[in-house]
């Protein structure tokens, strides 16, 4: 990809609790701004209904996972309830080549780690208006059983005690809404000076190539 390209190439890390949204927020990011890339996570999860791999996740059993992880291929992975989930190396670079931006739906581990290694990355942290409407949200979903619901509401507390990962928090109580402050983020970020440096730094170049000429 050609550096001006590069220069507006957003890292959107999303991430929340189980049930706060950010499936569906990304979904509608996805609609908004066609030219970004969604990060296909590997997870050795089984497949929810309507779920399809290589759409929503990369589907692997652990060995394969596990093989991944000992031949590098991760730019981050991590076990959350009890399965894993990953974002191969590939899914960036194949973003950084055809798009101008890509979305990683990950959790705060992976962002943690992500962030270590590619510290450009926007996180954005999402929460639900409360904790009633997280188990109403949750077991709306009638996907999971008893025991999985728990499990699940046991780990928003731990999970929403690292929202200080991220760079903005964003609170779907309205969907609509939601959507439309997750848009505005990826706006300001593409406007964000530090992206558009070198274009600035030829501008002032030939502006001054201008005024020696004779």
């Amino acid at each position: 990809m050609p550096p001006d390209e590069l220069e507006g190439f957003v890292m959107l890390i999303v991430s929340s609790p189980s049930g706060a949204g950010k499936t569906t927020l990304c979904a509608r990011l996805r609609q908004q701004f066609p030219d970004l890339r969604f990060s296909v996570s590997h997870t050795t999860r089984k497949p929810r209904p309507g779920e399809l791999d290589g759409r929503e996740y990369h589907f692997v059993d652990e060995a394969n996972f596990e093989r991944m992880i000992q031949q590098g291929q991760f730019a981050e992975w991590a076990r959350v309830h009890d399965r894993y989930y990953g974002t191969a190396l590939e899914e960036v670079e194949n973003a950084r080549r055809s798009a101008k931006g890509i979305i990683f739906d990950i959790d705060y581990q992976g962002a943690r780690q992500m962030r270590a290694t590619m510290p450009e990355a926007v996180g954005v942290f999402i929460l639900p208006p409360s904790h009633a409407e997280l188990e109403r949200r949750l077991r709306g979903r009638g996907t999971e059983d008893e025991e999985t619901t728990l499990r699940r509401l046991g780990n928003a507390k731990r999970e929403i005690a690292h929202y200080g990962l991220f760079d903005y928090v964003l609170v779907n109580d309205d969907i609509d809404a939601a959507a439309l402050r997750l848009g505005s983020i990826v706006i300001a970020e593409r406007c964000r000076r530090s992206r558009h440096s070198l274009r600035c730094e030829r501008l002032l170049a030939q502006a001054q190539s201008f005024e020696r000429s004779p």
